[in-house]
């Protein structure tokens, strides 16, 4: 099962959405398309679920799709499943900054996460057969990592 998510933003998430909508596969998928009027055909839609509910369903599932956002990324590793992130965009209206760009670039780089930035390479990490993660010892450099990059975003001007 594939599980997608856009968080719980008010700001629609088309973009990821649309990518979604797009993709050819006979594979069972629940979305949780919040503020979007986008339902992918064929998907079970919903536009929010609880916490557990998500937590659930990602613990099932073959793979999940997701904004860059920490709690979501966090919640998946928690449940064992390393997430397929797309990073919402200010350009697009998706946030108010680009931080869920760098965001997911540091945590791809801890193999924390697979990043995804462009429609073509969506299809191609879905393919991936294991979507698996494991929360090991790298927590302590991993959260001095965070805390220095979250340091770094939230600066006064």
């Amino acid at each position: 099962m594939i599980v997608v998510s856009v968080g719980t933003n008010e700001a629609r998430f088309d973009r990821l959405l649309e990518w979604v909508a797009g993709l050819a596969s006979d594979e069972q998928m629940v979305v949780q398309h919040g503020p979007s009027q986008i339902q992918p055909a064929g998907a079970s839609c919903v536009p929010y679920l609880s916490f557990d509910e998500l937590a659930d369903l990602v613990r099932q599932s073959r793979v999940f799709v997701t904004h860059a956002g920490v709690g979501s990324i966090m919640m998946s590793l928690s449940v064992g499943r390393r997430p397929v992130v797309v990073p919402r965009l200010e350009r697009f209206r998706e946030a108010v900054d680009d931080h869920q760009v760098g965001l997911g670039r540091r945590l791809e780089r801890s193999e924390l996460v697979t990043l995804v930035e462009d429609a073509d390479a969506l299809g191609t990490a879905l393919a991936a057969a294991d979507h698996a993660a494991e929360m090991a010892v790298r927590g302590t450099a991993l959260s001095r990592d965070l805390g220095e990059y979250l340091r770094l975003q939230c600066r006064p001007a």
